[in-house]
C-alpha cells in the first residue's frame, strides 16, 4: 500500500479533498450556518434541488467537445505564429482555449469513453500545451494554460476515476506515458514560481497527478524516476523554503519511488540524496516538527533513508556522510526524531554489509547509547515506530553488532553484558519470556485454526503454512529469534560467568534449553535471501554451531 494512500485514509480525505478545503474559506471545523435563519437555510436547500442536474457525457458530445478543444489549440497557435511579439493579439484566443479546458472536466465523469482521448491523439494535444509558451500571458495574470492543462489531467486521472474503468484508463495512461508525460511535467514544473498562488496549485497538482500514475501503475516506478523527476523532487525537499505543503507531498512522492526500486535507491545515491537526506534530518537531532504536518515529512525522510540503506552501495554514502554520528547524536538528545533514528540504524548494519557501519558505531561511542535503550525502551512518541517495533529494532542492532564486530570492538560489545552484575543478560532473559509468551499465543491461535481446517476436510498448503509463518513473526517471533540468538552468541563466545547467569535465570524461571534450540533452528531453516547462496548457507551453519554449543 503506498505511504500517501495510507495517510490519507486514516485522515478520512484525499489529498485533492485536503487541497479543496484549503481554498475554501473558514478554517477547519468552523460553523457556516452561523447567521443563517432557519427559513433561509430551506430556501438555499430548495434552490440545491432545483438545480438542473448536469447533462450526461456520451460519445457524441464528447467527440464534438474535443473537436472544438483541436479548434481552439489550432487558433490559437496559429495566432501565435502570426503575432509573435503582441500577446494582446491572440489574447482572446488563449482565453476561449482556457474556458474549453475548464468545459473539459466534465470528461472525468465518463471513464468509459477515455479510449476516445487516445484515438482523437488529444492525449498528445494536451502534453503539448504543458509546454506551451505564455511567459507573456504570465505576465499579464490572464490565464496560464499549462496550469489549467495539469488541472484537468490531474482530474482525469484520479485514482477513484481510474479503477471504475480499467481498461479505458489503462489505454489512457499508456498514451500519456508514450508520451513522456513525467518528463513533460518535470519541465514544466521547472518555469513555475510557488511564490504564486496558482503556480503552487500547479505544483501540488502535478505531484498528485504522479501520484495517481504510480497507484494505478505501479510498474513505472523506476521509469518515472529516471524522466528527472528524482532530482526534481531531491531539489525541491532540501530547496530553502519555509515548510509547505508542497514540501510535505515532494517527501512522500519520493519514498513512494525508493519503496520498492533497487533502481531508484541506486539513482538516488548517484545523485547526493543521501547527503540531501541527512542535511535535511540534521535540522530535527536538536528541534522537533512545529505540527503533525511537518512530523510527516520527517517521518517521509526517514523512510527515504531507510529504502535507501538496504543498497549496500548506499551504505557506504551514509557511513562517509556521517550518517551514525547524526543517528547516535539524535538518540543521545531524546527529541522526536530519537525512535525513528534507532530504524535508521538498525537498516545501516543489518548483514554482513553492515560490518564497517558495525566497526564505526562501536568507535564513534554507540554502545553508551543503544544500552540504555535496550535496557529501557522509550514509550511511544507522536513519531517513529511503537514500543515493541523499538524493541526489535535494538534487539536487531546488537545481534548486528555481535554479527559483524572483529577484535576490541567485539570485546568492548561482549563487556557490557558483564556490566553492574550482567544487568544487561537478566534485560536479555527478560525480552526472552515476554516474546516466548506472545509467541505461544498466536501458535495456540494458529493451531485452532489448523483444526477447523481439518475439520471441514480442507488441506493447508505451503502458501498457508507462509502466511502462518508471517503472522508468528508479526506476533513477536522474529524479535524472540534475535534475542534468543544474542544470548547464544554472547553465550558461546563472552565470559563465562555470562553462560553461567543465563543458564541460573532459566532455571529459576523453568525455562528450557531445548525450546531455545528448537526456535534458533527454526530460525537457521528460515534466514531470508542473501546476495548468493554461500553467504546464506555459511550463516546457517554458524547459527547451528552456536545452537550446539548451546
Amino acid at each position: 500500500t503506498q505511504k500517501r494512500k495510507s495517510y490519507d485514509n486514516e485522515q478520512g480525505d484525499s489529498g485533492r479533498d485536503r487541497k479543496r478545503r484549503g481554498q475554501v474559506g473558514g478554517a477547519v471545523g468552523q460553523n457556516t450556518n452561523v447567521g443563517i435563519s432557519e427559513e433561509e437555510r430551506e430556501k438555499i436547500l430548495q434552490m440545491v434541488e432545483d438545480e438542473p442536474e448536469a447533462p450526461t457525457m456520451d460519445e457524441m458530445g464528447l467527440k464534438k467537445m474535443l473537436l472544438n478543444f483541436e479548434k481552439k489549440v489550432y487558433k490559437n497557435q496559429e495566432q501565435r505564429i502570426k503575432y509573435p511579439d503582441l500577446p494582446e493579439k491572440f489574447m482572446e484566443s488563449e482565453l476561449e482555449l482556457n474556458d474549453v479546458i475548464q468545459e473539459m472536466h466534465v470528461i472525468a465523469t465518463a471513464p468509459e469513453l477515455y479510449h476516445i482521448l487516445v484515438d482523437l491523439n488529444t492525449v498528445q494535444s494536451l502534453l503539448q500545451l504543458l509546454a506551451h509558451d505564455n511567459t507573456d500571458i504570465l505576465v499579464l495574470k490572464l490565464s496560464h494554460i499549462s496550469i489549467a492543462v495539469v488541472d484537468l489531467i490531474q482530474e482525469l486521472t484520479d485514482a477513484d476515476t481510474l479503477n471504475e474503468n480499467e481498461e479505458a484508463s489503462q489505454a489512457l495512461t499508456d498514451s500519456m506515458l508514450e508520451g513522456q508525460i513525467v518528463a513533460v511535467l518535470v519541465q514544466n514544473l521547472d518555469r513555475l514560481d510557488e511564490n504564486v498562488k496558482e503556480e503552487s496549485d500547479g505544483v501540488h497538482n502535478t505531484l498528485n497527478i504522479v501520484e495517481n500514475l504510480l497507484e494505478f501503475r505501479p510498474d513505472i516506478s523506476t521509469e518515472t524516476a529516471q524522466q528527472g523527476l528524482m532530482q526534481w523532487l531531491l531539489k525541491r525537499v532540501k530547496a530553502k523554503m519555509p515548510f509547505d505543503g508542497n514540501k510535505l507531498y515532494s517527501s512522500e512522492i519520493l519514498a513512494i519511488l525508493l519503496q520498492n526500486s533497487d533502481e531508484n535507491r541506486l539513482l538516488l545515491g548517484d545523485l547526493d540524496g543521501i547527503d540531501v537526506l541527512l542535511q535535511q534530518l540534521a535540522a530535527y537531532k536538536r528541534h522537533d516538527p512545529n505540527n503533525k504536518e511537518e512530523i510527516e515529512m520527517m517521518e517521509n525522510l526517514f523512510d527515504c533513508l531507510c529504502s535507501c540503506l538496504m543498497r549496500n552501495e548506499n551504505r557506504s554514502k551514509f557511513l562517509k556522510g556521517e550518517g551514525l554520528q547524526l543517528m547516535n547524536l539524535m538518540l543521545r538528545e531524546k527529541k522526536m526524531s530519537r525512535n525513528s533514528a534507532i530504524k535508521v540504524l538498525n537498516h545501516s548494519m543489518t548483514g554482513p554489509e553492515g560490518g564497517d557501519n558495525c566497526q564505526k558505531f562501536v568507535d564513534i561511542l554507540g554502545l553508551r547509547t543503544i544500552f540504555p535503550l535496550f535496557m529501557k525502551i522509550p514509550s511511544k512518541s507522536k513519531a517513529g515506530p511503537t514500543s515493541n517495533e523499538l524493541e526489535e529494532h535494538v534487539s536487531s542492532i546488537i545481534a548486528s553488532l555481535l554479527r559483524n564486530c572483529q577484535s576490541t570492538q567485539r570485546q568492548r560489545l561482549l563487556s557490557k553484558f558483564t556490566e553492574n552484575d550482567h544487568e544487561k543478560v537478566e534485560r536479555l532473559l527478560e525480552l526472552h519470556f515476554k516474546y516466548l509468551d506472545k509467541v505461544r499465543r498466536a501458535d495456540d491461535q494458529i493451531e485452532r485454526e489448523k483444526l477447523r481446517y481439518k475439520q471441514r476436510g480442507e488441506s493447508v498448503d505451503d502458501d498457508l503454512e507462509d502466511e502462518f509463518y508471517i503472522r508468528r513473526l508479526d506476533a513477536g517471533l522474529f524479535t524472540l529469534q534475535l534475542v534468543d540468538y544474542i544470548m547464544l552468541e554472547i553465550s558461546a563466545t563472552g565470559p563465562s560467568s555470562i553462560k553461567h547467569k543465563v543458564m541460573q535465570i532459566l532455571n529459576m524461571r523453568g525455562g528450557s534449553i531445548k525450546s531455545i534450540r528448537s526456535i534458533m533452528r527454526e530460525y537457521a531453516g528460515n534466514i531470508g535471501d542473501a546476495k548468493d547462496s554461500k553467504s546464506r548457507e555459511d550463516e546457517q551453519e554458524r547459527i547451528l554451531e552456536l545452537v550446539n554449543k548451546f
